[in-house]
């Protein structure tokens, strides 16, 4: 016997077709979850990872950068105190007149 599309009344699917069908849809959405949630935990791994290397560079810059400046500020320091030893006397009036001009900058 052949129903109005073609097919035979044999090819219908059952009730527990469907039900075995149902059963393996449900199975496969529980496998695509838990690949999901693994993936996401992979992701905020690494991302943390990158995070982690990414701070410790930048701790490195950062005290790469302060070494930097302490040793160019004890070489002007250093340059400094040899020029006051070798020129006392015109060190003292420079220091005189460089206070003079704060004094009068910070009155007004």
């Amino acid at each position: 016997m052949a129903t109005a599309a073609g097919k035979s009344s044999t090819d219908a699917p059952t009730t527990a077709d469907l039900e075995a069908d149902i059963q393996q849809l449900k199975a496969d959405v529980e496998k695509l979850t838990k690949h999901l949630a693994k993936t996401g935990e992979h992701g905020y791994g690494a991302a943390r990872r990158a995070a982690s290397e990414g701070v410790e560079q930048l701790r490195a810059q950062g005290e790469a950068a302060f070494e930097s400046v302490r040793g160019g500020a004890q070489d002007i320091e250093a340059q400094l105190i040899a020029s006051v030893r070798e020129r006392p006397v015109t060190s003292l009036v420079i220091a005189a007149g460089v206070g003079f001009l704060f004094a009068l900058l910070s009155r007004r």
